[in-house]
């Protein structure tokens, strides 16, 4: 240990860091607004104290766009280029990316990886253009969590301003914020201290689920959140257009009684997944009892996302769908994920 630091070393680790752009690597062009244009090495090389850690960093610049940006296919493409770097025995990950995605992203990569190396995400609100910018001390903080034994068997987290979140939990909260990211249920895993990641609890549970064979299907999963007064309209052919929808109900699980009829219909074509539109807390199961109530919605078909948020819960059915797995197992997966299952 560095007596002038506190600092534990962790010169002995390799990591792979992965570049896909966003504020982090923004700089202004002739508009003056700012794009993305570092390169994942640029930044790797801006991070004061980075190089005295000693930790070895492949660098690779896998894209260079807005976290509005990304899609399913790059993530794909992003998972088989980190199961790669496992195979040739790095200690972990990290990736730096827009902050607008990455709560889904994050998740994303979560459902796949089943290893027990660190794969760490973060990014930056504040571009390196402006004074006190952000991007650095997240990298810093990433690199270092991804580098530390306490990080593994964690599956994918997300390293911002000093705080380490499990993707499974973590909202981006605030369009400005540089404490953007929370996790309402649960709260952060930990910290990063003096340069040291110091956890404070462990999920209870991960939920993986692999592709079944090589191809991935395309799917359509629809997100709708219910609002005073709705009227159910768009639900209208919905199960014409989409494999999968996502409904992010009124506080534990609730709708208008008027739309209930509909979207049981709805839920007997195609898989219906029933969130709460709060952001926190779970869907219940045997509260309310009236028409449009989380007990009728459940008795008609639906399945509850338990404490997945919607977004998250689109995430997951989304994968379920494209990797072929058959009804059942969607349910069971969103028991797991939801936390309705007992440990």
């Amino acid at each position: 240990m560095s007596a002038s630091s506190g600092v534990v070393s962790q010169s002995n680790r390799r990591l792979a860091v992965f570049g896909l752009g966003g504020t982090i690597s923004m700089t202004a062009n002739d508009s003056g607004g700012v794009v993305p244009a570092l390169s994942a090495g640029q930044l790797v090389a801006a991070v004061p104290g980075l190089a005295e850690t000693g930790i070895c960093l492949e660098v690779e610049d896998f894209r260079r766009v807005p976290g509005s940006c990304l899609g399913f296919d790059d993530l794909a493409a992003l998972s088989d280029a980190i199961d790669q770097r496992l195979d040739q025995g790095v200690d972990g990950i990290v990736i730096t990316q827009g902050t607008d995605t990455i709560e889904e992203t994050a998740y994303l990569l979560d459902l796949v990886h089943d290893r027990p190396q660190p794969v760490v995400v973060t990014g930056a609100m504040r571009n390196p253009t402006l004074a006190g910018a952000d991007g650095p001390a997240n990298l810093l903080a990433a690199v270092r969590t991804a580098a530390s034994a306490q990080a593994r068997d964690l599956g994918v987290v997300v390293v911002f301003a000093d705080e380490i979140h499990a993707a499974s939990r973590v909202r981006k909260a605030h369009s400005t914020s540089g404490f953007t990211f929370q996790s309402a249920n649960g709260g952060p895993l930990g910290y990063v201290v003096e340069g040291r990641p110091r956890l404070l609890n462990h999920p209870v549970d991960r939920t993986t689920v692999p592709i079944i064979g090589t191809q991935r299907r395309t799917v359509e999963i629809g997100l709708m959140t219910t609002v005073f007064g709705d009227t159910g309209w768009w639900l209208d052919g919905a199960a014409d257009r989409l494999d999968g929808l996502v409904v992010a109900g009124f506080g534990a699980g609730h709708v208008p009684d008027r739309v209930a009829d509909a979207l049981a219909a709805v839920a007997s074509r195609i898989p219906v997944v029933l969130s709460s539109r709060t952001g926190a807390g779970s869907v219940l199961s045997s509260t309310y009892a009236y028409v449009g109530s989380e007990s009728d919605l459940l008795s008609r078909g639906l399945i509850s996302a338990g404490f997945l948020d919607p977004f998250k819960a689109r995430i997951l059915l989304r994968h379920l769908l494209a990797g072929g797995h058959d009804r059942a197992v969607v349910e069971a997966a969103f028991m797991r994920a939801g936390g309705h299952v007992d440990q």
